[in-house]
This record gives structure tokens, sequence and C-alpha cells, in this order.
């Protein structure tokens, strides 16, 4: 084997050495001599001249980071643990790698101190009936400071409030209360109305007293037929006098 054919084998393995294939989510951060290129190659195929050259892959992919819980005092003065999950990916590869060390690390802290800042200025009531209100907050906030970054955050979703023993209970005895107040607050409207009913009635009553009478009947009808017993009952003045006058006509006519 002569020295020329020898030289052309090592500049093949080397040439082959310097084939990188970057995937479609992937993109390729070149230094050479030290100096990042100012445009980060790939997808498919590219070459790196090693050790000229020195390449940091960079995953373009929308990344999940769940937060572990988290100790917040709220602004009531009430310890809880808050957990989150945070969407996020690379939007500058170049940024990514040049302003921070660990963009991911980075990411997951400031993630964490976030929530327990912006947690810590709400009260409770307001931390558990308006999630998406603080959860949008809280995107707005980590993608402002991770823009320098190259940072896309996309969304933030606090998962789990856990809530101490007795504010537990505390909180099951309020919704009792709330529950009782809404029965009583219908019971009473419900009397309300049939009171103002009755009220009516009366009045259209009184401007008739033979419609009394009839009513007087109709209830007697409706008890006598619901049980056998005896009803004894004083036959009222007006009914006589109606029943007189009638006979008293009924006699003229003839």
């Amino acid at each position: 084997m002569g020295p020329g054919l020898t030289i052309g084998i090592i500049v093949l393995l080397y040439l082959l050495s310097c084939i990188k294939i970057l995937r479609e989510y992937e993109r390729g951060v070149i230094f050479r001599l030290g100096r990042a290129l100012s445009k980060p190659k790939g997808p498919g195929l590219i070459f790196v001249f090693y050790p000229i050259d020195k390449m940091v892959r960079v995953s373009l992919r929308t990344i999940v980071h769940d937060i572990p819980p988290q100790d917040v005092i709220t602004k009531d003065n009430v310890s809880v643990k808050v957990n989150a999950v945070v969407y996020f990916r690379v939007f500058d590869p170049l940024k990514a790698v040049l302003q921070v060390e660990n963009f991911y690390y980075a990411t997951s802290q400031l993630a964490q101190t976030t929530l327990r800042s912006v947690l810590g200025e709400v009260e409770l009531d307001e931390l558990l009936s308006e999630r998406e209100k603080l959860n949008t907050n809280l995107q707005e906030i980590l993608d402002k400071h991770t823009d320098p970054w190259g940072i896309k955050v996309q969304m933030v979703e606090i998962k789990h409030v856990d809530l101490p023993q007795e504010m537990q209970r505390a909180m099951a005895r309020q919704a009792e209360a709330e529950r009782e107040r809404r029965a009583k607050v219908i019971s009473a409207e419900g009397e309300f109305q049939a009171a103002r009913k009755l009220a009516e009635a009366s009045k259209i009553l009184a401007e008739n007293p033979i419609a009394i009478q009839l009513r007087f009947l109709g209830t007697l009808s409706e008890i006598a037929a619901e049980q056998s017993s005896t009803i004894v009952f004083p036959i009222p003045i007006e009914l006589l006098s109606f029943l007189k006058n009638k006979s008293e006509k009924h006699s003229d006519n003839a």
C-alpha cells in the first residue's frame, strides 16, 4: 500500500467522520475556533470539521416541564403547596446556547421562583377560583424573562393546590353554611310568594261575600271526601238571607 493511498484513506475517513445528520426538529450551533457561526445549521446533512469546528445540538420541540410542589404563603397568610406544568420551546438556538449555560435548568428555576412570587400576592379564594387568570399571568412573566435566552414559554398550568387539613375542614363548614343559607332564602321566598297570592285571593273574596261561602262549602266537600266523618257547622246568616231573598222573589213572580 503506497503512501498516497494511505493518505487518501485517512482523508476519506476524516470526511466521513465530519458528516452529521440533523433531524427535522434539530439545529446545530457551530463553533469555529471558539466563535459561533451567525446561523445555526440544519436540518439534514451538514459537515463539522473537527477539531476546528464543534457542534451543539439543540431541539426545537416543545418541552413539558413539571414544576415540583412549592410552598406558597398566600396574601391572606394561608400556607399551601402548589405544583404546575410549563410548556416551552427554543425559538432561537443561537441565543439558547450563548446567553445561558443550561436553558432547561434556568427555565425550571425561574418557573419555580415566579410561581412562589406570583401566587404569594393573591388570596386563597382567588388562587382556587381564578386559575385561568393566574396561568396567563405566569405565562406572560416567564415569557418576558426567557425571551433573551431564545426561549418561548407557550403555556403554564397550575395542576394542584394542596390545602392544610384544618383549612379543608373550614372550607367544608363554609360550603355547608352557604348551602343552608340558600335553602333558607328559597324557603322564605316561597312563603313570601304564597302569602302574596293569599292576600290577592282575600281581596277578591272580600269583594263578593257569596264567593266566601262557596269556598267554604267546597272545602267541607273536600274534607268529607278524604275520610268518613260527621261535620256539624252553623249556617251563615248571609246564606239564609240570600235564600230568603230568592224565595221572596219566587213568590212575587208566582
